[in-house]
C-alpha cells in the first residue's frame, strides 16, 4: 500500500540543493545556530532556541531559507571567520565584481529573541544581489501570515513567532513563498539586512550599526588571547565555537544540527541539539587547562545543577534549559542525502557511569582555579554517592552502546575520584581515595590482561580508543604493585589496531575494515595526541595533532567523524567535544596548561 499524503515525506526545496558538509559554515550566539551554505543561503535555524522547531530546515529537506547571493550565477565563493568570533565574512567573486557579506547572530543573545545580521559590501565593481527570505516555522509545516511593510520594516507571524525584517522595503511578498528583492550596489557601498524572530511583539529599532557594535564588543570580551598556544588562530576559533554553542543557562549543545548522517544510509544520524553532560565536562576541562575563563563557570554550574536535581537519575543529555530530551521521532522530511530526519534522542534515557567521573574531574579543575562553588561542592558529594552505589552496574559507556561493564567508565570515575581527593580536605578526600582504590582493584581483576594492557570490557579484548581519555587527563595506572605501565601498553595496542593513515578510529567492527565501517573519530585523534604527549613522545603527539587538525572543511569546523579516503566530514557540526579536545591539545602541547 502506498503512503497517504500525510505519511509521505515532503519533497526537498529545489532552490536549496545540498552541499558536502565540509562547505557549510555556522553562526551561533549561545541560544541557537544558523547553518550557512557557500552560496549565501541560510538553510538551518531553530527558533527561538536550539531545541525548538526549525524556521529554516532546507538542510534536511524541509522548507524555509534565507538567501543573499549575487544575481550573476557565474561566480565563485569563499569566506572566513573574523578571528576570535563566529562573525562570518562570505566572499563572492563574479566576472565583474567582488562582494563581501558579513554575517552574525547578534550578541548579547536573548532566549526568546534572535537577531540575524547580514551586511553586504562591494569591494570592487558594481554588483547586483538577490534576497530570498522564506521563513517556515514548524520544520517547514507553517507559513508566515499577515505580512505587511510599515516604515521600511516587514512584519509577519506564525506558530507563536513574529518576524521583522529591516533593509528590504522594496521587496515583494509572494504568497506562499515569502519575500523576494534585488539590490544594486556600487563599489564601496554597503547595505544591511536585519532579521528578527521573537516570541513577543518587539517594537524597538532594528539599528544595524548599534547591533554590530554590540556583537563585536561581546565577541572581543568572550574569547581570550591564545597567542602562546600551538596553532593560536585555530585555538581561538575552537574557543569561539564553544562559546557560540553555550547558552546563558550554562548548557552547551553537542552540535548545532540534527540528522546529518555519520554513514550514508546506515540509520546512524541523530539529533545533537542538546547538552550532553560528558561533552560539557570535556569542554570545561579543556578551557580550564587554559585558564579560569567564564566557560569553566558555565560548565560547572550546568553540570552541578543537573546532578543536584537528578542524583542517581542523572541523564546523559538535557535541553540547554535543563529539561529532559524527548524520545527520537521522525518529521517525515527527506533528510540530508544518505540520512533520515530525526528530532529527540533516545540516549537521553541511558545510564552512563563515566559522566560522573568526568563531572568530578571538572569540579576538581574548577577547585584548582578557586572556582568551585558551594553548589558544585555539594554536587561533587552527590556524584561520589552515586558512584559508590552504581559503579558495579553495567552502563552504556562513552559511545552509548549496549549496557556492559565498560573499562573506560570505571577508569573515568577512578580518575575523577583521585582528582577530587586532591582538593577535598580530611575525611571527604580519604573517602574519594578509598573508593577509587576499590573501583580500580575490581577493574584490574576483571579487565586488566596479564600482559599489562586494558581490555575493552571484562569479556572483550578488543582495542578501544575510549581508554585513551584517562591517559589524556594524566590519570596513570600501573600494573599490580607498580611493575609495568598499563598506559603505555594500552596506548601502543590501540595505535597498532585502530590507526590508519594518521587518523584514529573508535573500535573495530567485526568483519569490516576500519574505514569502511565508519569514519575516523576526530575526538579520538586529539585524545591520542594528548595521551602520546603524556607518555613523553612530543614529536608523535604533534603528528597526531596536526593530522587530526587537518580534518575540517574550509570554515574550520569539525564534525564528529572524518571519511579519510574521501576527505569529507561525517555527522553533525560543529561537534563541540572535538573543538574542545583540539583546544586542550593546543594548550598542553604548548606547555601552557594551568592545571596538571
Amino acid at each position: 500500500m502506498e503512503d497517504s499524503d500525510d505519511q509521505r515525506a515532503a519533497a526537498p526545496d529545489p532552490s536549496c540543493p545540498p552541499w558536502a558538509l565540509r562547505e557549510y559554515a555556522v553562526l551561533a550566539d549561545g541560544e541557537r545556530g544558523a547553518v550557512l551554505d557557500p552560496r549565501g543561503r541560510i538553510v538551518w535555524l531553530c527558533a527561538p532556541r536550539w531545541h525548538d522547531d526549525a524556521v529554516f530546515s532546507a538542510l534536511i529537506g524541509g522548507a524555509g531559507h534565507f538567501t543573499v547571493e549575487p544575481t550573476d550565477p557565474w561566480h565563485v565563493w569563499g569566506g572566513s571567520y573574523e578571528e576570535g568570533s563566529l562573525i562570518r565574512v562570505s566572499r563572492w567573486v563574479t566576472a565583474d565584481c567582488v562582494i563581501e557579506c558579513r554575517e552574525a547572530l547578534a550578541l548579547p543573545a536573548r532566549t526568546d529573541r534572535l537577531v540575524l545580521l547580514r551586511r553586504m559590501r562591494v569591494v570592487r565593481g558594481e554588483a547586483r544581489l538577490t534576497l530570498d527570505l522564506d521563513p517556515r516555522p514548524g520544520f517547514g509545516a507553517a507559513r508566515m501570515r499577515e505580512p505587511r511593510c510599515e516604515r521600511g520594516v516587514w512584519t509577519a507571524g506564525a506558530e507563536g513567532l513574529r518576524m521583522r525584517l529591516a533593509g528590504a522595503p522594496d521587496a515583494v511578498w509572494r504568497d506562499g513563498a515569502g519575500l523576494r528583492g534585488d539590490f544594486r550596489l556600487r563599489e564601496g557601498e554597503t547595505h544591511d539586512l536585519v532579521l528578527e524572530l521573537s516570541r513577543g511583539r518587539e517594537n524597538g529599532p532594528l539599528d544595524a550599526d548599534a547591533l554590530w557594535r554590540a556583537t563585536e564588543r561581546e565577541w572581543r570580551a568572550a574569547v581570550p588571547d591564545c597567542s602562546r598556544l600551538v596553532a593560536p588562530r585555530d585555538a581561538r576559533h575552537a574557543y569561539a565555537v564553544l562559546r557560540g554553542l553555550t547558552s546563558v543557562s550554562g548548557g552547551m549543545v553537542a552540535a548545532a544540527t540534527t540528522s546529518l548522517p555519520e554513514r550514508a544510509n546506515s540509520g546512524r544520524n541523530y539529533d545533537y541539539r542538546y547538552a550532553w553532560l560528558r561533552d560539557q565536562c570535556y569542554a570545561g576541562l579543556a578551557v580550564a587547562a587554559h585558564g579560569p575563563h567564564p566557560l569553566v563557570d558555565d560548565a560547572v554550574r550546568f553540570v552541578a545543577e543537573r546532578i543536584l536535581e537528578d542524583g542517581d537519575g542523572v541523564r546523559p543529555a538535557y535541553t540547554v534549559d535543563g529539561r529532559p530530551v524527548g524520545r527520537e521521532r521522525s518529521l517525515r522530511l527527506p533528510g540530508y542525502p544518505g540520512g533520515n530526519d530525526h528530532v529527540g534522542n533516545d540516549a537521553g534515557a541511558q545510564f552512563q557511569l563515566d559522566t560522573f567521573g568526568e563531572a568530578l574531574q571538572l569540579f576538581a579543575a574548577a577547585a584548582g582555579h578557586d572556582r568551585l562553588t558551594e553548589e558544585a561542592r555539594r554536587a561533587a558529594d552527590v556524584a561520589v554517592d552515586v558512584v559508590e552505589r552504581q559503579w558495579l552496574k553495567p552502563d552504556a559507556g562513552l559511545w552509548e552502546l549496549e549496557d556492559r561493564w565498560w573499562t573506560h567508565s570505571r577508569l573515568s570515575v577512578v580518575c575523577g575520584l583521585r582528582r577530587m581527593a586532591e582538593v577535598l580536605p580530611g575525611s571527604a578526600g580519604r573517602r574519594c581515595t578509598d573508593l577509587a582504590d576499590t573501583v580500580l582493584r575490581e577493574t584490574e581483576r576483571r579487565c586488566l590482561r596479564a600482559d599489562g594492557r586494558w581490555r575493552r570490557t571484562e569479556d572483550d579484548d578488543g582495542a578501544e580508543a575510549a581508554l585513551l581519555v584517562p591517559m589524556a587527563r594524566g590519570c596513570t595506572f600501573l600494573k599490580g604493585d607498580g611493575d609495568g605501565d598499563c598506559d603505555a601498553a594500552t596506548r601502543a595496542y590501540i595505535e597498532s589496531q585502530l590507526a590508519e593513515d594518521g587518523y584514529l578510529y573508535r573500535f573495530e567492527h567485526p568483519g569490516k575494515p576500519l574505514g569502511e565501517a565508519e569514519g575516523a573519530f576526530l575526538l579520538c585523534g586529539f585524545t591520542m595526541a594528548l595521551a602520546t604527549h603524556r607518555v613523553g613522545d612530543r614529536i608523535g603527539a604533534f603528528r597526531w595533532f596536526e593530522r587530526t587538525r587537518a580534518a575540517c572543511g574550509p570554515p574550520g569546523l569539525f564534525a564528529e567523524e572524518y571519511d579519510v579516503r574521501q576527505r569529507q566530514l561525517r555527522g553533525n557540526l560543529p561537534q563541540a567535544f572535538v573543538h574542545a579536545m583540539m583546544l586542550e591539545c593546543a594548550v598542553r602541547l604548548a606547555g601552557e596548561s594551568t592545571l596538571p
